[in-house]
């Protein structure tokens, strides 16, 4: 399996490496306001793009992450407060049972 995952990452990255060998053109790349670049390949453009859209999703997953961790967290500590609160009826029951079971 380890071989097939191997294999498989390489194939990608061969054909990743093809793609940008094929597109090595310069580009004018455009802003906002009329503010423009020449002559930029196309592949820089191109990973520039991949790279920007990979921090923005990343950034998004962990906040998505934390989020669930502190709900996680506000769960758990419901169910410690559960569990303490089932646990107190039957120790003072147990009391009143006492009580009544020891002659004066």
């Amino acid at each position: 399996m380890r071989y097939l995952v191997w294999v498989l990452r390489l194939l990608v990255f061969v054909i990743v490496l093809l793609f940008a060998l094929k597109n090595t053109e310069p580009v004018d790349v455009h802003f906002f306001a009329n503010y423009m670049i020449t002559g930029v390949p196309l592949v820089v453009v191109m990973l520039t793009a991949l790279i920007v859209g990979l921090f923005i999703g990343v950034l998004l997953m962990v906040l998505a992450i934390l989020r669930k961790r502190r709900e996680v967290a506000k769960l758990k500590q419901e169910i410690v407060r559960l569990e303490r609160q089932q646990r107190q009826p039957i120790v003072a029951e147990r009391n009143e049972v006492a009580d009544v079971v020891t002659p004066l």
